[in-house]
């Protein structure tokens, strides 16, 4: 008889899937990364659809008008500090509005600040520690330089420092405009300018020292032979070998900045009412803290959602970066 047919996990097979479908699979291996990422997208999900549910409710006759009413994150009801119920089930803050919609508005504000923080650091780290590794002598060395200058500093003290100095004449500046909607957004953009300016620094070193072993490959110096550019050569060459170690660093460079706009939203520097984000409804939760009573889903619930997304983002990192390491993995 002959011997039964390799299954299509055998070496044999394996050997035909591309690097992708490799990464994909040791990706798919890794539990608590897959989970993750599941949580992330279903927290998306809830975060982009929720204001969309209350609009359409709103114009859904008099119990939808009711409904979006009584779950506005910015309705002020009599309902204050009523505990986790069955009509609010994460229960209400001191003038009453639904502790649920405003953590999943405050969800906005903190992960818009993660991502905005990411997208800085992705194109001037990424762009800047291409060029430094890539130039390499005396551009390196001034370069590089500046980063350590910028390093030296603590982050926190220096967004802070940054936030203090500016925000009066950013202010000064939307009231020409007569608009108060931009008035009350230039804390907004403050911490965008101010954790983009600190974001950007350690991917510029990690992209940097991989440029730094690349630019003398064979494939770049047969390229550069052959008369190629340097912008050619950074673009089509070094750079897609440098993705792998961007996309890992990227994906735990949002929590880090969601942790410091947490941080500063707490301090009172961050965002600042009527806006919202997990880091002000944490610092609200804490303020309500006496000896006579504890409302707890205050503190709880922001606390909650905020760890979570935390540690699913840095699980998620974990995972990719263990997914894009090809050495000692097996498929």
């Amino acid at each position: 008889m002959s011997e039964p047919q390799a299954e299509s996990t055998s070496p044999a097979a394996i050997v035909h899937l591309s690097p992708n479908q490799k990464a994909w699979r040791r990706f798919k291996r890794n539990r608590p990364a897959v989970i993750s990422a599941w949580f992330l997208i279903g927290l998306l999900l809830l975060v982009i659809a929720w204001p969309t549910i209350l609009g359409i409710a709103s114009h859904a006759g008099p119990k939808g008008k009711a409904f979006a009413e009584k779950y506005n994150p910015s309705t002020l009801n009599d309902v204050a500090f009523q505990a986790p119920s069955a009509s609010h089930w994460f229960g209400t803050d001191d003038h009453g509005r639904d502790l649920l919609s405003r953590i999943l508005y405050g969800a906005q504000i903190s992960l818009s600040v993660g991502a905005v923080g990411a997208l800085v650091s992705l194109i001037i780290g990424v762009l800047w520690g291409a060029v430094s590794g890539y130039l390499g002598g005396r551009w390196d060395e001034a370069m590089m330089r500046f980063v350590d200058i910028l390093y030296s500093l603590p982050s926190i003290i220096f967004v802070i420092v940054l936030i203090t100095m500016l925000e009066g004449r950013i202010k000064t500046l939307m009231d020409h405009f007569n608009s108060p909607e931009l008035t009350k957004t230039s804390r907004l953009l403050l911490l965008f300018v101010g954790l983009g300016a600190v974001s950007w620094l350690n991917m510029a070193r990690i992209v940097r020292g991989q440029v730094l072993s690349l630019r003398t490959r064979a494939f770049v110096e047969a390229s550069r032979t052959l008369g190629a550019r340097h912008g050619h050569i950074l673009l089509k060459h070094i750079l897609p070998n440098v993705i792998g170690v961007v996309i890992v660093y990227l994906t735990l460079t949002v929590p880090a900045i969601v942790l410091y706009e947490s941080f500063l939203s707490y301090l009172g520097l961050g965002i600042q009412p009527p806006m919202a984000s997990w880091g002000s409804l944490i610092a609200e939760g804490a303020g309500q803290i006496n000896t006579i009573r504890v409302y707890w889903w205050l503190l709880v619930f922001p606390g909650v959602f905020l760890t979570g997304t935390l540690l699913a983002l840095n699980f998620l990192g974990d995972g990719f970066r263990d997914a894009l390491d090809v050495r000692g993995n097996k498929v």
